[in-house]
């Protein structure tokens, strides 16, 4: 990186064992961060005060787990990544595990007809789905860099790679989260690619899984209904299509610099929603173009840094991790604007780093801090 030294003593192999972590990385995760901070304060103060009479009541959850995910952050930034390579089967192990726990009544957590938390309902929640993201990138990593040339191999590489998705997607769709399951689905397949898989390969599975995913949406009638009203949402206004018309309603009225924050009309409760998965709408009225292209463009200098680092390093493991983290990251960003922005169906993926949250504002700080940690170790300037 221009105007960035680093200090670094390298092994007798000549790995680099020590130096400085991406500036740029770190710097953008943090403006995006404190936006986020604000941009929950500013969303769900109207919603706080009427059913919690407290104008700060998300503002102070959103603090209180800010300082946790830095926290991680900065011990992900400290371990030996290259442990995590033979604690992968463990940590993966143990998330599906958790991920059949939350689905047993009783134990599980039911909000909103979904059982996705495990905890104490409105003390401490956490989501293993979360932690199920980052354990399948973990052991993806280590799985394809132990057999770097199998994945060119649609049934030694690729097949038993599906088999195990198709077993953490199934239990996440029993909770059920279509959102997060489709991610995992997502970053898969990119970490796939990145490993050596044939683009025919992963194209021809793209096909074929097509007819899967419209079965699964149309096997919940609310999943249809967001579907259809993503087609058109003024069909039906005032029910289906009334999350997306607000959404546009919303960007629309901001125009160029926006009302100014604190000054949304969409989120006296006419927007659903308006801190968690439609935060970036809230954003786009009060900052207007230049406040929602300001976070696009930070979001994108993200990937550009995290996919750098993939490409610098030597070390096949560490590659296939910051691959699998940045895209983890890019991916749901992407999916999120897009369905504010009425490109895609309402998938219901938070704005990484931005939207209100617990267990996805933990994993997402723990997991970037496991990209820095990897910049540390690139041989050369970024």
């Amino acid at each position: 990186m221009p105007g960035y030294r680093t200090r670094r003593r390298t092994t007798g192999r000549g790995m680099a064992t020590s130096g400085s972590p991406d500036l740029t990385l770190f710097v953008v995760t943090l403006a995006l961060l404190s936006i986020g901070v604000v941009m929950v304060f500013s969303a769900s103060s109207v919603r706080a005060y009427e059913y919690y009479r407290d104008s700060y009541y998300f503002l102070k959850r959103q603090l209180l787990w800010s300082v946790v995910g830095v926290i991680a952050m900065m011990i992900a930034m400290r371990i030996d990544y290259r442990r995590l390579k033979e604690l992968a089967t463990p940590i993966l192990v143990v998330s599906i595990a958790l991920l059949v726990i939350v689905l047993i009544p009783g134990v599980g957590i039911l909000i909103s007809g979904s059982r996705r938390w495990l905890g104490v309902r409105n003390v401490f929640t956490f989501q293993p789905s979360e932690v199920a993201k980052l354990a399948m990138i973990i052991f993806l990593s280590a799985h394809l860099s132990r057999n770097p040339g199998e994945v060119r191999s649609l049934l030694r590489g690729i097949v038993p790679v599906l088999a195990l998705l198709g077993l953490v997607f199934g239990l996440i769709m029993l909770e059920p989260d279509l959102g997060t399951a489709v991610s995992i689905v997502g970053v898969t397949f990119i970490m796939l690619f990145a490993a050596g898989a044939s683009m025919y390969h992963l194209i021809g599975l793209v096909i074929l899984g097509m007819p899967l995913f419209i079965a699964a949406v149309f096997a919940e009638e609310y999943r249809k209904r967001r579907f259809l009203a993503f087609l058109n949402p003024w069909a039906d206004p005032l029910g289906s299509g009334f999350h997306i018309i607000q959404s546009l309603l919303a960007l629309g009225s901001g125009g160029l610099f926006g009302f100014g924050l604190g000054r949304s009309r969409q989120k006296f409760l006419y927007l659903p929603e308006q801190h968690t998965d439609f935060i970036f709408a809230v954003l786009g009225e009060e900052l207007g173009f230049v406040g929602a292209a300001t976070v696009v463009f930070l979001f994108f200098l993200f990937a550009l840094r995290g996919f750098r680092i993939a490409l610098s390093t030597q070390d096949p493991f560490a590659s296939l991790l910051a691959s699998g983290i940045t895209s983890m990251v890019i991916f749901q960003a992407v999916i999120n604007i897009g369905v504010v922005s009425g490109i895609l169906p309402i998938t219901g993926i938070p704005l990484p780093l931005v939207s209100f949250g617990g267990s996805s504002l933990v994993v997402t700080l723990a997991s970037i801090g496991l990209l820095l940690n990897i910049s540390k170790h690139v041989r050369g300037r970024l």
